[in-house]
């Protein structure tokens, strides 16, 4: 059967005993899942603070149990699947105190059923991107007593199409947020010298590889078709009416992959039908310029049939 591994590291400013004192609890896990942000309504049951069980339609069903515990050092514990397919894995959080900050790495060993070796990197990749997620909202339940990550399902509505202009761009996944702000940069600038005051920015996910780390994107402004004198690197192009389903999220952007995420496991999940033809996109309710961090505005929208 094939092996998996997965470890992630973060950094937290808080004491290591603060941080031992939420991981070492199950009651805590609610607050801070990868998982259960995706699906508030799965049914968890906790017994003491060392067994937790949950089952879902998003995230399937399992059960973890703490095996070990040494004080400000490490929790072990034994993780169970048992939806969408029975495994079992090792997983561990070791502790490494830095003072006034602690050092949390999340490890997990498993193996896949033989069958689905080829799926060994991608779910090593998948489960990776969860304990980042994961780690990114302990960080700010430990730090600031609340995670800035909220999900609101609105559902489906009508979109009544739309012509842009912007910039499209093929990037590593690592550097596409940085690359998307310069993109927009120059966008907004272009459109204050035009005089453009009304312009209504937007982000439109062509392709995003996470196994293979890549992605390409197209950073947007909503147009009217009578600009005629675009840079050359410009393109435009239009999005069609359509039906279209929108997930918002309200929080800082490093928190974005759990919107993303929970829409692609809503899909998988065949709650929704997406159009794949029309790329998903992405609109921006406040600008981080003016905007706490915590209040900040993204929703995410597919095209749906």
């Amino acid at each position: 059967m094939p092996k998996m591994r997965v470890s992630k590291r973060k950094v937290i400013k808080a004491p290591v005993s603060k941080v031992y004192g939420v991981l070492e609890d199950m009651n805590y896990w609610i607050e801070w899942s990868p998982w259960l942000i995706a699906e508030p309504e799965a049914v968890v049951n906790i017994e003491n603070k060392n067994k937790y069980s949950w089952e879902g339609n998003r995230v399937g069903a399992g059960e973890m149990e703490i095996t070990s515990r040494s004080e400000n050092k490490a929790i072990k514990y034994d993780l169970t699947f048992l939806k969408p397919w029975k495994s079992t894995a090792k997983v561990k959080f070791m502790l490494h105190d830095l003072g006034d900050k602690t050092e949390v790495s999340w490890i997990m060993e498993s193996s896949l059923p033989w069958f689905m070796f080829w799926m060994k990197k991608s779910m090593e990749t998948f489960i990776g991107g969860d304990f980042d997620r994961g780690l990114n909202m302990l960080k700010d339940y430990i730090e600031d007593g609340e995670v800035k990550s909220k999900l609101n399902f609105n559902g489906i509505s009508e979109f009544g199409g739309c012509s842009y202009f912007g910039i499209r761009r093929k990037t590593t996944i690592d550097e596409g947020p940085q690359s998307m702000q310069q993109d927009f940069e120059e966008l907004m600038k272009y459109c204050e010298d035009k005089g453009l005051t009304s312009s209504i920015p937007f982000c439109i996910y062509h392709k995003w590889d996470i196994v293979k780390g890549k992605g390409e994107y197209t950073a947007a402004i909503v147009s009217d078709n009578t600009i005629n004198d675009l840079p050359s690197h410009y393109v435009t192009g239009e999005i069609p009416a359509t039906k279209m389903y929108t997930l918002e999220h309200v929080g800082a952007y490093e928190h974005l992959g759990n919107p993303w995420t929970t829409i692609h496991m809503m899909i998988r999940n065949k709650e929704i039908k997406p159009i794949k033809d029309i790329h998903p996109w992405e609109t921006y309710g406040n600008s981080p310029e003016n905007t706490d961090p915590k209040d900040l505005i993204t929703r995410i929208h597919f095209a749906v049939k």
